[in-house]
């Protein structure tokens, strides 16, 4: 192991350890996935700080974790994991998960190709943009009363499927089958139910999109007969979360989790990472709110997808079934579940933070559904405007070294402010249609924020995954319409 810059140490071409000398406190080393191409830009970033500011946490286990898209976040890096084990005092902090809980991506295929597709494309973005609500605080048409607000709030997808927004197949294709057990409506703020009506069925602003893509190319033929892509199909990536819901569920966490540090008596280097045992009133009480804004992202995107299917529909004149436009799989990036892992070969139930990452399941995993068991789990990783997402499938390598982790996106490689200075007399939707693709949002400022400048070349943050072993690439896709809040 060679020493490249303080305080990472490299361990092979894709893995930088930060050795628990670096900070006092520290608890674990921190492992950073990057490729050396990327370690300027990272090191410039406080996130390397961040890594080992979790590994304080109590009750860690292993390793505070970052992925290639790491970049800094409040508390936690995003694309920062981390697992503690409830049974050694292990804590559960809401910077751990942060504000847009369940922020996450379903990914639909269709039976349509490209080019059957490419010489109406601007009619269907549009059609699109007009159907599905987005933009920062806009209300969708889902009107829900107070006593199914609770049932929703308790069952996430399910809800959505038993309203007429899906079907049951929907919900095998998602994970933890669109809801978490043991979410509490009567833990959650009047404010968080006052800022979550009318938001069900809206794709909200910033990162947040609608996107029809193609697929470009195929890496693995036999996994992608499996999840049923090939190149040259349409599929349709959706990208939302809990809304205000979920941002106001963890405001309301953060002043009594700042409490909680003395009355438990941990010490944490920075107060962005305060935290509660698992184990204790304020951790319950925090995970049956956050598991409520999770259920509410699932609920969210399920009737995303339905008015999606809907366009589809008016728009080709044919049911959503005879298009095709099945559920390929949904994935969570901001989330605390309980799972059982391994650790120096003794099986733990573990709380894993998952921070702007993507859970990456093995093949033979049980709570994979049937045919993603030999598979392993479809990762959905979305990229820019400009360049590519990913779909690719979980090993077992990811469950021994990640806690069945990998990316989640591409990761800022620029602030909002810093875009839109580089904005400035462009016309990102200009550029972007130059090269066939058609964006469509709310306002410039929105799209000039989310250029693909603005966001690391996500072919380089999937290479590292991929090459790590944590993924293995299936099928990138190619951006063709576009729609943002």
């Amino acid at each position: 192991m060679t020493t490249l810059t303080s305080p990472l140490r490299k361990l092979d071409d894709y893995r930088w350890e930060v050795p628990t000398s670096y900070k006092k406190g520290m608890r674990v080393p921190g492992l950073i996935f990057a490729s050396e191409k990327m370690l300027p830009a990272l090191q410039m970033d406080q996130a390397v700080e961040q890594v080992a500011n979790v590994a304080h946490l109590p009750g860690i286990v292993k390793y505070s974790l970052a992925m290639p898209d790491i970049h800094w976040g409040y508390g936690f890096p995003i694309g920062g994991v981390a697992a503690t084990d409830p049974q050694q005092g292990g804590v559960i902090s809401p910077g751990g998960i942060g504000f847009d809980i369940n922020c996450g991506v379903r990914l639909v295929r269709t039976n349509l190709r490209a080019e059957e597709v490419r010489p109406r494309l601007k009619s269907l973005v549009a059609l699109l943009f007009n159907k599905v609500p987005c933009g920062v605080g806009v209300s969708g048409s889902i009107e829900i009363g107070k006593k199914d607000e609770r049932r929703m709030l308790t069952q996430g997808a399910r809800w959505a499927v038993s309203e007429g927004y899906g079907s049951e197949e929907d919900l095998e294709a998602t994970e933890s089958g669109g809801a978490l057990e043991g979410a509490n409506p009567d833990v959650v703020s009047a404010r968080a139910y006052e800022r979550g009506r009318g938001q069900l069925g809206t794709l909200g602003s910033g990162n947040h999109f609608l996107e029809v893509q193609e697929v470009e190319k195929i890496f693995d033929e036999e996994t992608a007969r499996a999840f049923g892509v090939e190149e040259g199909q349409v599929l349709v990536m959706i990208h939302s979360g809990s809304r205000g819901f979920g941002y106001q569920i963890c405001d309301d966490s953060l002043e009594g989790m700042r409490r909680a540090l003395t009355k438990y008596q941990i010490a944490v280097p920075d107060i962005q990472l305060s935290c509660a045992p698992v184990d204790s009133p304020e951790g319950r009480g925090y995970l049956g709110a956050m598991r409520c804004a999770a259920n509410y992202a699932w609920a969210n995107r399920q009737c995303l997808m339905a008015l999606a299917r809907e366009s589809f529909e008016k728009f080709f004149g044919r049911s959503w079934r005879d298009l095709g436009m099945e559920l390929i799989y949904d994935v969570a990036h901001n989330i605390a579940k309980f799972e059982t892992h391994e650790v120096d070969g003794k099986k733990m139930k573990l709380c894993v933070h998952r921070k702007g990452a993507t859970r990456a399941f093995a093949p033979g995993e049980e709570e994979l559904p049937g045919p993603y068991r030999e598979t392993g789990q479809p990762v959905i990783i979305p990229g820019d405007m400009g360049r590519n997402s990913y779909l690719a499938a979980g090993t077992p390598r990811a469950m021994e070294e990640t806690f069945g982790t990998s990316c989640h996106g591409a990761g800022r490689a620029m602030s909002r402010g810093a875009a839109l200075k580089a904005a400035r007399g462009r016309s990102i939707e200009k550029e972007l249609e130059e090269k066939g693709i058609i964006v469509m949002g709310k306002g410039h400022k929105g799209i000039a924020e989310e250029q693909p400048a603005a966001y690391k070349d996500v072919n380089d943050v999937v290479e590292v995954v991929h090459a790590a072993g944590i993924v293995r690439k299936v099928a990138r896709m190619r951006p063709m319409g576009v729609i943002k809040g």
